[in-house]
């Protein structure tokens, strides 16, 4: 017997997010590619987590996750979201925010259905899509401004066309979507009846004072929308695999039924320890948004004398950059060019495009401690 791959997986190979890093491994350099955000975990969640251990909190959660960790979800999103959810019945605490989008793709879509993406958009939520056995349709949205329409998010639907992923801020340009963009999602929405998946994980990290708008509470997107978010951002915890999202009682019953059987539940004693993080005052946020602006300043003005022009995120931790100076065939050539002659790694802007828009740019991420971003942004200085 041959063994080969399942024909979802056809044309799938492995992110050119994961494959420059293994480069930048291989030459030692400054990894300002993958989004790892190897800062310091808050010593209020990573010591809760601790206890959580050490008491031997290490059993299965219910699949929903722990109460404590769910009404705390609760409380912030009242707070922070203006989304009001049932902790026993509207929220889901999943293996990172990827395993909501997971959940949403198996419990709610069937295979054939078309899942609308807009161009630059987060590679995994492409792939993820196609081994649920969806077809994935594209909205390309124009840069610098990437700025979403109603006759574009029209133009861009097909007949099995059941969902749009909309995320915000967005992974890799920085965009956030205005409260007038959202309402025009919504009347598309309305029309053609469509299931709205949201990435949010990026929401607490914004700059110049902007307002992040979680689409569910523009119009009426609550009732069709599956809010998903993250804390490996916020708290500094890539590794540890926890998100969460909230959405109608019947969605969230269904996508924590496949939760189950896909994860089980999320990380126990680390379920402990994020829910000791919402309890963080405000200033902490504060202070981390102040010292991502710090950084995002340093890189894009980096970035500028360097001639690779930025375009300069509103919000995120990643930074789009024109590399047409550099002559280069492609993006995934550019980087490697870049990689070579600074020591620096980026990701190539063909890993967020299906269109040749992305040939011409490079993703970098700045969630970096500043002495390694300060490093690496004299290196790019060099070229």
């Amino acid at each position: 017997m041959t063994l080969a791959r399942s024909r979802r997986l056809g044309g799938l190979v492995q992110s050119d997010i994961r494959a420059m890093t293994r480069e930048c491994d291989r030459v030692g350099g400054v990894n300002l590619g993958q989004g790892v955000c190897d800062l310091p975990t808050p010593p209020l969640v990573r010591d809760a987590a601790i206890a959580a251990i050490q008491e031997g909190r290490s059993i299965y959660s219910y699949p929903e996750g722990i109460a404590d960790l769910r009404h705390a979800i609760a409380r912030k999103l009242e707070r922070d979201n203006g989304i009001t959810a049932d902790p026993e019945s509207e929220i889901l605490v999943t293996s990172g925010s990827a395993g909501a989008y997971v959940a949403a793709l198996h419990a709610l879509l069937d295979p054939g259905d078309g899942i609308l993406l807009m161009e630059p958009y987060y590679g995994y939520h492409l792939g993820t899509a196609k081994v649920a056995g969806l077809e994935p349709q594209f909205l390309t949205l124009a840069a610098p401004d990437y700025r979403l329409t109603a006759d574009a998010l029209r133009a861009a639907c097909q007949d099995n066309t059941r969902a749009v992923v909309v995320c915000t801020p967005s992974n890799p340009s920085g965009r956030m979507f205005t409260r007038e963009e959202l309402e025009d999602l919504a009347t598309v929405a309305r029309e053609r009846d469509l299931l709205v998946l949201t990435d949010e994980i990026y929401e607490q990290i914004r700059y110049d004072g902007r307002e992040h708008v979680s689409p569910a509470t523009v119009s009426d997107l609550a009732d069709r929308t599956i809010t998903i978010q993250g804390l490996s951002k916020t708290f500094s915890i890539t590794g540890w695999r926890l998100g969460y999202c909230v959405g109608p009682a019947d969605a969230v019953a269904a996508m924590t039924l496949v939760h189950d059987l896909f994860a089980i539940c999320a990380p126990t004693p680390l379920q402990y320890g994020v829910a000791a993080g919402f309890a963080s005052p405000p200033s902490f946020f504060e202070d981390m948004r102040a010292e991502y602006a710090r950084k995002r300043d340093l890189i894009c003005g980096t970035l500028e004398r360097a001639g690779l022009a930025p375009i300069w995120p509103e919000g995120a931790y990643y930074v789009l950059a024109d590399v047409s100076r550099l002559e280069c065939a492609t993006s995934k050539e550019a980087a490697l060019l870049l990689l070579e002659r600074t020591g620096v790694a980026s990701v190539p802007g063909s890993a967020f495009h299906q269109s040749a828009e992305g040939e011409r740019l490079v993703r970098f991420c700045y969630a970096k401690d500043m002495d390694v971003l300060t490093e690496g942004c004299r290196r790019l200085a060099t070229l």
